[in-house]
């Protein structure tokens, strides 16, 4: 009986190399059952219990609720000038750009380990000439030309019994989609900075007008106490102490002239480009971020934190880590086949004589490593127990995030409550100072330290009415706000949630 006849299925006259490729297709449908349903060695995952309290700690945070958090940025922030700089910042943005393409390396290695799921085909040509030098008794020595050319399909595929490269590949995919979180949690963290240095910008346009407005009354104050001292009605201290308190406004006028120029090249180099941002007060952004602010339960933090989730796909990669290893201790089975031709010569090489084939099934199992294969399965381990703790941390850091920035605008509000309070207080205070020194009642000095506290408590109230808003920014990240887990892909821009 011939191979071909064997098959059973072409009838007379097939040829050889057919008979391989059938053989090796028909192994490859009986064992296709078993690939897809393949054991697999991995441990299965079970997500570790939250490590956190069910609600946040302190007064007035709701137990129940939805997080902010599944609102888009876009839908978050109110100001139109703000808006365009996070979409600039997240178009330019050198970090953004590099996490891209990181997101994209990850992404090409999940396609490599897949890669080996499947059959390896080559197409091989070769072609050999030379001269062989030989003795023959009774012919004397031969020097005969060999030539030969070779034209082959080779095939190769490893039947993957056990999950080792199935569990390669989900290692591969959660440390892309691990990636892709990382990427998210950069875009949050720079939609954040670039309102909190907006708001910056805000808070020093309007302090600015208040000293420069401050510096104009101190000129004339200034004038006047001139004017008294050289007509002989005031005296000479009291024209220094004048002047000393037009020195100290001009002074803040300059450090927040400073404060304000740092901070538009650090808004430059967050956004990439040039910032032109229209002058106006910080009471322009208040109404789109002087709201309540749901904060929901610490269980949303693991939906919603792409570093919370960057960490569970970390964990989720080790665990399939730890099934390769294990299949490693386990046979490898390896189908090698070739069918091609083989002549002496060019022209004859696709004759129907020239036909070649082979199919080398090869089994092997380790039997001696020095304890290398062991050694990867306890490093998979440790790798395991550390990345269980590196998520209870994470987690554990979320929830001390959200919850430092909740008692941060807790407190903020009841700070600008006292110090809208002492405000009020001493701007009466400044106006009966000037009357009773008007009246010859007091000296200037009184004057003097009314209108100096009336300051500094107006620029501190500006101060924490910006912290108050920034608490706000910095809760929205705290939950994980700006983007929802579903992003574009790693090539195209960031986009805002509902306006892709």
């Amino acid at each position: 009986m011939t191979d071909d006849k064997a098959a059973g299925c072409d009838g007379p006259g097939l040829p050889a190399g057919r008979v391989m490729v059938a053989r090796m297709a028909l192994v490859a449908g009986l064992l296709a059952p078993l690939l897809l349903t393949g054991c697999s060695l991995a441990p299965t995952y079970v997500r570790p219990a939250l490590p956190t309290p069910d609600a946040y700690p302190g007064p007035g945070v709701p137990i129940v609720g939805t997080s902010v958090a599944r609102l888009g940025w876009h839908d978050f922030f109110q100001d139109e000038q703000l808006r365009a700089l996070i979409a600039d910042a997240l178009a330019n943005n050198r970090d953004i750009q590099i996490a891209a393409a990181r997101v994209a390396q990850a992404r090409a290695g999940w396609r490599i380990e897949g890669a080996a799921l499947y059959p390896e085909i080559d197409a091989v040509g070769t072609g050999t000439r030379g001269r062989s030098f030989f003795n023959l008794p009774g012919a004397g020595p031969l020097r005969p030309e060999i030539k030969q050319v070779t034209a082959q399909l080779s095939a190769g595929w490893e039947i993957d019994l056990w999950g080792r490269l199935r569990n390669m590949r989900a290692s591969a995919r959660d440390q892309y989609l691990a990636t892709e979180e990382a990427r998210r949690g950069i875009a949050t963290d720079l939609v954040a900075q670039v309102a909190t240095g907006y708001l910056l910008e805000r808070e020093y346009e309007e302090r600015l007008a208040l000293a420069q407005q401050t510096v104009s009354t101190r000129q004339e104050s200034l004038r006047i106490m001139r004017r008294r001292y050289e007509v002989g009605s005031g005296s000479k201290l009291e024209m220094t102490q004048a002047q000393t308190l037009l020195g100290q406004a001009e002074n803040v006028v300059e450090q927040l002239v400073q404060d304000r120029d740092v901070n538009r090249n650090a808004l430059t180099l967050l956004v990439g480009r040039p910032v032109d941002i229209a002058p106006g007060p910080l009471g322009a952004s208040e109404p789109g971020l002087n709201v309540a602010i749901p904060a929901g339960i610490p269980s949303e933090l693991l939906v919603y934190r792409p570093d919370v989730m960057a960490a569970e796909y970390q964990l989720r990669a080790v665990h399939a880590d730890i099934g390769a290893a294990r299949a490693a201790f386990l046979p490898r089975i390896q189908l090698t086949g070739a069918f091609g031709s083989t002549s002496a010569d060019l022209d004859s090489l696709f004759g129907a004589d020239s036909r070649s084939w082979n199919f080398t099934p090869t089994i092997a199992l380790p039997l001696f490593n020095a304890g290398r294969l062991a050694a990867n399965l306890d490093l998979a381990k440790a790798r395991r127990v550390e990345a269980v703790a590196t998520y209870e941390k994470t987690v554990q850091t979320a929830f001390r995030d959200v919850s430092d920035a909740l008692v941060r605008r807790r407190q903020l509000v009841r700070q600008i409550e006292i110090t809208r309070t002492v405000y009020d207080a001493l701007r009466e205070r400044a106006r009966l100072a000037q009357l009773r020194f008007d009246n010859g009642r007091s000296a200037y000095l009184e004057v003097l330290d009314a209108q100096r506290d009336l300051f500094e408590t107006e620029q501190t109230l500006v101060r924490l009415r910006r912290a108050h808003l920034a608490s706000g920014v910095a809760l929205y990240a705290a939950l994980g706000g700006g983007f929802l887990p579903d992003l574009p892909g790693p090539n195209s821009p960031l986009q805002p949630e509902g306006k892709k």
